[in-house]
């Protein structure tokens, strides 16, 4: 039997079957021995073969034995084994990644390291500026410049609202036909704006922690939604920070479309726009034609530096 991967606890798979039945279903022991390094060899979005258990006709579980070849997936470092990758989600038509001002804040850093992870596997990100409604003058300001920064490069910024509506039906319209994965900091309103869209869906939220300004995490596993507007859906764990993985120093600045149109002017071929003469990336950082905030992510990560990856309930 073929299915599509709903949801990911560990140990036991949710698969759904074209013909809607939904199986729990385990993994051979084999795969973990094939090579791979992610410490989640199967992820929400993957289709898979598997065979029923027949001894168990009332309850029927299955034995995961195929995972079919993926078009993209979302990868990150581990949080407890930095050599190892942990697949977020696969099979992705886009990603809305909510972004936050305060309450909690979305640094910068964290935005560009998603950006490069997507960009490396040609996945579509939407930036979402959520929770408008409740900024003042100097931090709508703040949204606009960093939504400037980011329309500039090529990517859709969108600033939305869950709690007054503001924009909802647009990313609701954007969502039609398609595979969309919510991304974010834990509090930066996923569940809340996904119940915008689709109330039948009731996802579980929580307040801000105020005394750290960061989200409490809802959501402990990546989950897929059938909506009921022809779309699906992905609910991510609240990510905490992002750290690169499987990239040559080479190829990073590929991953920045400002940065990849500018290169074939640099002296050097192999120029890692850091310390080289004549480079045309610093040069257009100098001149402003470059936000210092995507060349500072862009060091960061040829660096090395790991932005705290770590993630709450996340392994």
């Amino acid at each position: 039997m073929t299915g599509l991967v709903y949801k990911s606890t560990g140990s036991w798979y949710t698969v759904k079957t074209e013909l809607g039945t939904t199986y729990p279903c385990r993994i051979k022991g084999k795969f973990r021995l094939q090579g791979i390094k992610s410490t989640n060899p199967i992820a929400v979005g993957d289709i898979v073969d598997f065979d029923l258990d027949t001894d168990n006709n009332e309850n029927p579980t299955g034995v995961i034995k195929y995972i079919h070849d993926r078009k993209n997936y979302i990868v990150r470092k581990s949080v407890n084994l930095s050599k190892q990758t942990h697949v977020i989600a696969s099979n992705i038509d886009q990603v809305f990644l909510l972004i936050t001002i305060d309450n909690p804040p979305t640094s910068t850093s964290f935005i560009d390291r998603f950006l490069v992870t997507a960009e490396a596997y040609s996945i579509k990100t939407v930036l979402l500026f959520n929770k408008v409604d409740t900024y003042d003058k100097e931090t709508l300001d703040e949204v606009r410049y960093l939504a400037h920064i980011y329309r500039e490069i090529g990517y859709e910024c969108i600033g939305v609202s869950a709690t007054t509506g503001k924009n909802v039906d647009k990313v609701k319209a954007m969502m039609d036909d398609k595979v969309s994965m919510f991304a974010g900091h834990s509090g930066v309103g996923k569940s809340t704006l996904v119940n915008a869209i689709e109330p039948n869906l009731d996802l579980k939220t929580k307040a801000i922690s105020t005394q750290h300004s960061q989200g409490q995490h809802t959501t402990t596993f990546a989950e897929m939604f059938d909506l009921s507007f022809n779309a699906k859906i992905i609910d991510t764990p609240g990510i905490k920070g992002f750290g690169i993985v499987d990239m040559e120093k080479e190829e990073i600045s590929d991953y920045f479309p400002e940065f990849f149109e500018l290169k074939q002017n640099c002296k050097f071929n192999n120029c890692l726009h850091i310390e080289e003469p004549k480079c045309a990336i610093k040069d257009a950082v100098e001149k402003g034609v470059i936000a210092e905030s995507r060349y500072r992510s862009y060091v960061s990560i040829i660096e090395g530096e790991d932005e705290h990856y770590r993630t709450d309930n996340y392994n």
